[in-house]
């Protein structure tokens, strides 16, 4: 199988490392100081029990790679729109396109049924642009959760790689052969996988997850252990989650968010969030895939979000300053 990542970094990084080690053909498109040293010396897995190097095509021009079996698109919400376009070259008729982006996702309402059925969401796809380049049939929705970073060019970093699955699953729910391919890749590359028929349910899960310490750790350029060093925080972050479940039911969603296992969690981890390592690095940031969207969610259905919507303000705030 042919396998493109398309976006080394964190995520797609130690995912083509893995796939790679396990004989599969992968390739990657990256650019800059990474893509040289991918190119010069290998990719370089740092993992929490062990550490390898493997060679696989690196490329920042897609079409150097040729026509792929499956795509793997891990660079940041803000970049799809600009790199949509790259992607025609990876693709056959069939070719399955997986998205692993934090936040809520462009395709979003493809396939949601109901009174939203194929809405649009411009602040994560203007002008569907992605929407037209890539279309929705060939769309998989993913989630990775392993904590990772690349600490410096063609080395990733990641904590607990197998800890738990990376989610694979259509917007409409059916499971396809372009699907059943990925999950294979993964499972012989040794990463846990589950295919999932409900995806929006386990995205909002993650979604959960990151809004209970992530706009604290933007604000406070902190790990997320140290914004639960607070009672106050602490309590600020059962606020984004009492939210967040407010909103998810609000849309009809079953997904399942647990507290107590949050907490324990966030009390724990000395990783700083992927929007922290953005902001820290002057790179655009998921502040509408993770904040804003969800606040127009929020709109939409008529869920009050207060917390969120302050904190997301005041991030909006510390972005202007920053980047203009």
């Amino acid at each position: 199988m042919r396998v493109c990542i398309f976006g080394a970094g964190a995520i797609g990084g130690f995912i083509a490392g893995y796939m790679a080690r396990a004989g599969i053909d992968v390739s990657v498109v990256a650019r800059g100081a990474h893509l040289r040293a991918i190119q010069v010396n290998g990719l370089t897995v740092d993992a929490t029990d062990e550490r390898f190097t493997v060679k696989v095509r690196a490329s920042d021009n897609p079409a150097d790679l040729g026509v792929q079996d499956g795509v793997l698109v891990s660079v940041k919400a803000p970049a799809l729109p600009q790199i949509a376009g790259m992607i025609a070259p990876l693709l056959a008729d069939d070719t399955p396109v997986a998205f692993l982006n934090n936040g809520v996702p462009w395709w979003y309402f493809h396939g949601h049924g109901g009174q939203w059925d194929g809405q649009r969401l411009p602040l994560l796809d203007p002008d569907d642009v992605i929407w037209n380049a890539i279309g929705p049939r060939r769309t998989v929705g993913g989630i990775a959760w392993p904590a990772s970073s690349v600490p410096e060019p063609g080395v990733i970093h990641v904590m607990k790689p197998k800890s738990r699955a990376t989610v694979l699953g259509a917007p409409d729910g059916v499971t396809t052969p372009g699907i059943l391919a990925l999950e294979q890749a993964f499972i012989t590359a040794g990463l846990p996988v589950v295919v999932e028929t409900q995806i929006r349910d386990r995205i909002w899960e993650k979604i959960a997850f990151n809004l209970s310490a992530g706009p604290m750790c933007v604000l406070t350029e902190t790990p997320v252990r140290a914004t639960h060093e607070e009672e106050v925080l602490i309590a600020a972050s059962h606020r984004l989650v009492d939210e967040a479940k407010a909103l998810i039911k609000a849309l009809g969603r079953n997904a399942v968010v647990d507290m107590d296992t949050i907490l324990s969690i966030n009390m724990s981890l000395g990783h700083r969030p992927s929007i922290l390592q953005d902001l820290m690095a002057r790179r655009p940031m998921e502040v509408n895939a993770l904040y804003n969207v969800p606040l127009q969610l929020a709109k939409l259905t008529g869920t009050p979000m207060p917390t969120l919507e302050f904190l997301a303000a005041l991030i909006r705030v510390r972005v202007k300053g920053l980047f203009g």
